[in-house]
C-alpha cells in the first residue's frame, strides 16, 4: 500500500448511515445494495425524503468505510445523501470502492459536478423539475459528461413536469447517450405537502403519459418504500 493510499484511507467524511438493503431506484432495483449516505445537500427539493441527512451524521474514516462493506459482502455500493458528491473525499472513497471490483452508484442531484467520479463509477444524475422547486440548480454541463453506463432520472410531480422532462429527453437526446432514462412519481413523503403544492403524483397517470408518448424512458417506483414503511429509515 503506498503512503499515498494510506493518507487516503485515514481521511474522513461525514457520514448519516451506512445500511445494507434492497436496492430500491435505478436499472439496479432489486439487487442487494450497501448504501452510504453522506450528510449534507446544498438542495432543498419539496419532496425530500432525507431531510434527516442535512445535518446529522458523524466523522468516519474511508478506511472504516471500506472495512465496512467488505464486511458485508456486498457487490453492489451506493453513495447517496444528500448530496454525496458535495464532500470532496466522496470522490476518493467512489475511487477505493472501483479499484476494489465493486459496481459503484452514485445518487447525485446533478447541482454538483459529476466530472471528478471514477470512469467505473455509475452516476445516476438526477435532474430536477420545476416541480422540485430546484430547478435553477441544475448543472447543464453535467449532461455533456454522460458515459454509456450512466442513468439520468426525472421525479415528476405533475404533467407539467413530465412535459418539461420529455422536451429535455429529446432536446439533449438522453436516451441515446446513457443506459436508461428513470422517470418516477413524486411520492407524498410528508404531511401538508399539498400546501407546498407538491402532493405526490399517481404512478398510473405518469404511466399512461409515457404510454402516448411512447417515450424511450423506464418508470420506476421506489421499490423500498413498498417493501417497507415509506418512513422507516435504513432501508
Amino acid at each position: 500500500m503506498t503512503a499515498a493510499t494510506t493518507d487516503i484511507l485515514a481521511q474522513s467524511l461525514r457520514v448519516n448511515e451506512t445500511f445494507f438493503s434492497i436496492q430500491g431506484e435505478s436499472t439496479y432495483a432489486g439487487f442487494p445494495c450497501f448504501f452510504i449516505r453522506l450528510t449534507g445537500c446544498p438542495l432543498r427539493c419539496r419532496y425530500c425524503d432525507t431531510e434527516y441527512a442535512f445535518r446529522e451524521g458523524a466523522p468516519r474514516t474511508i478506511g472504516a468505510l471500506l472495512d465496512e462493506v467488505a464486511r458485508s459482502g456486498a457487490r453492489v455500493v451506493e453513495l447517496t445523501g444528500g448530496e454525496p458528491l458535495a464532500q470532496k473525499r466522496a470522490f476518493d472513497l467512489i475511487a477505493l470502492l472501483c479499484e476494489r471490483g465493486h459496481t459503484v452508484l452514485i445518487e447525485t442531484s446533478g447541482a454538483v459536478d459529476i466530472t471528478p467520479c471514477h470512469p467505473k463509477a455509475i452516476r445516476i444524475l438526477d435532474i430536477k423539475t420545476p416541480g422540485s422547486g430546484e430547478v435553477d440548480r441544475n448543472l447543464w454541463s453535467n449532461l455533456d459528461d454522460l458515459r454509456p453506463h450512466d442513468e439520468v432520472k426525472f421525479v415528476i410531480v405533475d404533467r407539467a413536469d413530465y412535459e418539461w422532462a420529455r422536451e429535455v429527453l429529446v432536446r439533449h437526446r438522453l436516451a441515446e447517450r446513457c443506459n436508461a432514462v428513470l422517470m418516477s412519481p413524486a411520492f407524498p413523503q410528508k404531511q401538508g405537502l399539498e400546501i407546498l403544492g407538491c402532493p405526490g403524483l399517481s404512478p398510473r397517470a405518469l404511466a399512461e403519459w409515457i404510454l402516448v408518448d411512447n417515450l424511450p424512458v423506464r418508470q420506476q417506483t421506489q421499490l423500498h418504500k413498498l417493501i417497507w414503511d415509506p418512513g422507516q429509515r435504513g432501508v
